[in-house]
């Protein structure tokens, strides 16, 4: 896959995150394949917050739109081909 394929596909679901890694050029979309993995990551998290009684349940309702916004500037980004970061997670380095 080239560069732009593989940080769309980043952006499709968790196994489009390991489709795009394990599959794609994984030096040109690097910076989609981080903010992807930041973002999924961060909805396993608000989906973890939303069990807890009431206090989890708005925390996680409001984190989850967040992410959802997040998902959807980095696909955008991601098609126009933009390094753009996604807002307070995409400081977040996981792949170097």
């Amino acid at each position: 896959m080239d560069t732009k394929t593989t940080s769309i596909v980043a952006y499709l679901t968790w196994i489009g995150t390991v489709i795009a890694f394990v599959a794609g050029d994984k030096e040109g979309a690097r910076f989609h394949l981080n903010q992807a993995l930041v973002v999924i990551i961060a909805g396993i998290i608000c989906t973890f917050i939303s069990v807890i009684p009431v206090i989890g349940w708005i925390v996680g309702v409001v984190g989850s739109i967040f992410v959802f916004v997040c998902w959807i500037m980095g696909l955008v980004a991601a098609i126009n081909q933009e390094e753009k970061e996604v807002p307070l997670l995409g400081k977040i380095k996981i792949l170097k």
